[in-house]
């Protein structure tokens, strides 16, 4: 095994050296991890997660049923990220590996069916579900990694992962939903509090971020993913909600203003930033530290504001000039914001910059929240809508600006013969430096 899977020296190789079984079964170290189309498969069960949420808050639109859907959210991005991380160091395409997945996405389908009913008769499913999920894929990870180097890292997980399921059974099996809720809270608290003690676990010691080293290019790309998963959930309510009404200008307002914010969100993200912190994270003498924070905990932000955003889109378009509620500017507003200040934390902990133009845009969807009761809730999205647009203007002007500044010259205009590939050298069509 090659030190790019623990960060330790490869002993395999050395003579006299004998394999273990798990190094079957571990990704190939010779370039860059791709994701693999059973990991895009896989990714279908959280689309369905992501609309479950979505659907839950707008029919729980109150502080109490944010904080439900809000503790949800975090039990099911835990589960996709473990998962993520679990198929950076395991080859998705080995038999058993993907057998593995298979039974991963069962659970992960059952759980997610179970989103709405979660605090309700259905708990004890869910809990069930997400802990046969989570447990299990440890479970088998463990297993096959015993006595390996990498083995000490699993077994520490499975500790945390066993004492807050433990809180997760309980909590089920409680019907009051306070009780439940007081039992599921310290429950995550758990889990996300684990990778920052390094899963310090009695008899076996703690972790380090060098014993997590994994590919930062393959970790990169399957955030970005989950970002198109949720942005794709987005334009689907969109989608959805206009052929379920009776096209009027208002409702046509509503559609495309709900349509350019998701367009104006994906530019923010994937226009310059996703691509430059994916090489920045693939470059990173240690990529477990960038992938933990700026990957593992920062996106969660933005796709929590994408998913309140949904809830607004839908809103609005079934009720463009109706009266403007408090959740109604809660999610018009706060969905965007959220979505700007974890972009603002991620570039913060990729490149080491904040950037003003998220501070202006964050303090204008305040603004814009504090005087919404003067607004219809068209008036409120659309405004909000050209906020962020303004802010992906913005960034392209900036970005322009920063390369003429380093030289780096335009992408220019490749011709492409009909059925062919770019004119002209490989050079031409991808210029160095962008």
């Amino acid at each position: 095994m090659s030190d790019a899977h623990t960060g330790h020296a490869a002993r395999p190789g050395l003579p006299g050296a004998r394999p273990h079984r798990a190094d079957a079964l571990l990704r190939p170290r010779t370039g860059a991890a791709r994701v693999t189309f059973f990991e895009l498969f896989f990714d279908l069960v959280f689309v369905f997660a992501v609309t479950q949420l979505s659907h839950r808050l707008l029919e729980h639109l109150t502080v109490r049923g944010a904080a439900e859907t809000l503790l949800l959210l975090l039990a099911v991005w835990w589960a996709w990220m473990y998962t993520c991380w679990t198929t950076n160091w395991f080859d998705p395409d080995h038999p058993a590996i993907r057998l593995m997945l298979v039974g991963v996405m069962v659970a992960g389908l059952f759980m997610a069916a179970m989103l709405p009913g979660a605090f309700g008769r259905d708990g004890v499913w869910f809990a069930a579900a997400y802990v046969v999920l989570q447990v299990g894929r440890t479970v088998f990870v463990v297993a096959a990694t015993w006595a390996h180097e990498l083995g000490r890292n699993f077994q520490r997980v499975l500790f945390w992962q066993a004492v807050s399921a433990a809180l997760w059974i309980g909590g089920a099996l409680v019907d009051a939903a306070d009780v439940r809720a007081g039992l599921w809270l310290p429950a995550v608290a758990l889990e996300y509090l684990a990778p920052w003690h390094g899963y310090a676990t009695p008899l076996l010691g703690r972790s380090s971020t060098a014993d997590w080293t994994i590919d930062g290019g393959h970790m990169a790309e399957r955030c970005q993913l989950f970002v198109i998963i949720a942005l794709g959930e987005s334009v689907l309510v969109t989608g959805t909600t206009l052929g379920g009404h009776t096209p009027r200008a208002a409702v046509a307002a509503g559609f495309v203003s709900a349509f350019a914010g998701a367009v104006a969100l994906w530019w923010i993200y994937f226009d310059h930033t996703a691509e430059k912190a994916g090489e920045r994270i693939a470059e990173s003498a240690d990529p477990g530290r960038l992938g933990r924070s700026a990957y593992t905990f920062i996106h969660i932000v933005m796709v929590a504001g994408i998913i309140v955003g949904a809830v607004a889109d839908e809103m609005v378009m079934a009720h463009p000039g109706g009266h403007m509620t408090a959740g109604f500017a809660a999610v018009a507003a706060g969905g965007p914001a959220l979505f700007v200040f974890g972009h603002a934390l991620f570039k913060r902990a990729v490149f080491g910059d904040f950037t003003r133009a998220r501070l202006v845009t964050l303090v204008a969807l305040a603004g814009l929240a504090a005087i919404s009761f003067a607004l219809n809730p068209l008036t409120l999205h659309v405004c909000a809508t050209v906020v962020v647009a303004a802010l992906a203007l913005w960034d392209v002007r900036a970005y322009r600006r920063r390369d003429r500044a380093l030289g780096v010259p335009p992408m220019p205009s490749v011709a492409v013969p009909f059925g062919g590939e770019p004119a002209g050298p490989p050079e031409a069509a991808e210029p160095a430096g962008r």
